[in-house]
């Protein structure tokens, strides 16, 4: 058996997964994501005033819990890579199976994601 090569050693996340809190989101994608910041703000803007016209905290939920996806994958530079190549990948390809295979790999990260942060998906 050989020497395990860079590809077969785990890799470390950037930073630890923040708590699915606004002010630690907004610190880690200040962090491992700057470009981000002002769709982060906007994102945020806008489920705070969805929430406030419903009276409900759904919104503020949901921005929480995408965000916190967003972050567990950006935080692993090789799965965030891919994912990236992925996104390209759908919207360049023609042959169906080759997008449908690319569509299921973006969805067990998505998956892979979810369950990290411990919001499994159903």
């Amino acid at each position: 058996m050989g020497e395990p090569t860079t590809a077969d050693v785990p890799e470390r996340p950037l930073i630890p997964q923040p708590p699915a809190t606004v002010a630690a989101l907004r610190q880690a994608v200040g962090k491992i994501m700057p470009a981000s910041l002002p769709v982060f703000t906007k994102d945020l803007d806008e489920a705070l005033e969805q929430a406030c016209q419903e009276t409900a905290f759904g919104p503020l939920w949901s921005f929480t819990t995408r965000w916190s996806i967003h972050v567990q994958i950006e935080r692993h530079p090789r799965v965030a890579a891919r994912f990236r190549e992925l996104e390209d990948l759908v919207v360049e390809l023609d042959d169906r199976e080759q997008i449908r295979e690319a569509i299921s790999e973006l969805g067990r990260i998505l998956d892979d994601a979810h369950e990290a942060i411990g919001y499994g998906r159903r």
